[in-house]
């Protein structure tokens, strides 16, 4: 079994924080997305990054990776030390994709298949209906605002005349509801693996993953954006462009703004079945590059606005 270096897969070190982690994860899954990439191996890029990033965003499973890692990381027929013991504790996100992550993956963290996924059920039985197919469909946060149709290509199992299995290879146009979540399952009935005898087809269900977006978070149907602003504009107000999931706006920032503030843009974020969610603008107050000059006039500054920002303190205690 091939050791898999996911601090390499994603290009950090490793004694990257949280954050890092993440934005390298976020940049690799839109360069590799399968729709927009022209990249020859554009599927397995994307899914060696959500594997790596599956195992170092959690601090229980990354622990474990860096203890095997330790142990192991330069082996090429790599085994887990005497005794190990998977985890399972990824079985909630484990059929991120067609067939599960890899060999490796399961061999730290445990399978993390279900019933809809394991196997082809007892072919001693005639009448047997097909089993379900669970695979992974990745959407950027764009196309949650439409309901075009998008492809998705899995592989089925085949049955000839005597009883062998192979598998082949299915393409199908979907059409993705407007307001579907990150997790949110869809069932194609019938699309999945044939049944045998008079049994009749299982079910392919879509579990939807939206695709990091480099500017966007996601709160449930809302979406935050970090919006930089100079000092003087938190102080005096201004007025900035705003960047949407539909366009840009031209927003209003109100003058004695705070850093943190959260400014709501109503029905800018993502549609819902029931409700439109809201953009959220989090201020963040941002210094501009110091010079001898700059430095004069916040000297100035200080010494006009006679400004305690810790006073609070001195009541409290």
């Amino acid at each position: 079994m091939e050791f898999k270096d996911y601090y390499k897969i994603l290009g950090v070190e490793p004694d990257a924080d949280k954050k890092t982690i993440k934005n390298a994860y976020r940049k690799l899954a839109r360069k590799y997305h399968p729709d927009v990439s022209d990249h020859h191996d554009a599927e397995n890029q994307f899914k060696e990054a959500a594997e790596a990033y599956e195992a170092l965003k959690d601090d229980e499973r990354r622990a474990e990776y860096d203890e095997i890692r330790q142990y192991g990381g330069s082996q090429q027929g790599f085994r887990p030390p005497p005794g190990w013991q998977p985890s399972g504790s990824w079985s909630d996100s484990g059929q991120h994709f067609q067939g599960g992550f890899s060999d490796f993956f399961s061999s730290i963290f445990g399978s993390g298949t279900d019933s809809r996924a394991s196997g082809f059920g007892q072919q001693g039985t005639y009448n047997q209906r097909g089993r379900d197919i669970e695979t992974e469909m990745p959407i950027f946060l764009e196309d949650t605002l439409t309901e075009e149709s998008k492809s998705i290509s899995y592989s089925l199992p085949h049955y000839d005349e005597h009883g062998r299995v192979t598998e082949v290879d299915k393409t199908l146009k979907v059409k993705i509801p407007a307001g579907v979540t990150d997790g949110e399952l869809i069932r194609l009935k019938g699309q999945g693996a044939p049944g045998i005898g008079d049994g009749g087809n299982g079910d392919l269900f879509l579990r939807i993953r939206l695709v990091p977006h480099p500017l966007f978070d996601v709160e449930g149907h809302n979406l935050i954006i970090t919006l930089p602003l100079a000092p003087w504009e938190a102080a005096l107000g201004a007025k900035v462009t705003l960047p949407t999931l539909s366009g840009k706006i031209n927003m209003t920032i109100p003058a004695n703004s705070q850093s943190g503030q959260r400014l709501r843009i109503k029905g800018k974020g993502l549609p819902g079945k029931k409700i439109q969610g809201d953009l959220y603008a989090v201020l963040n107050i941002v210094l501009p590059k110091s010079n001898d000059s700059i430095k004069k006039h916040w000297q100035q500054l200080a010494e006009q606005a006679h400004f305690d920002p810790r006073a609070e303190w001195s009541i409290a205690s």
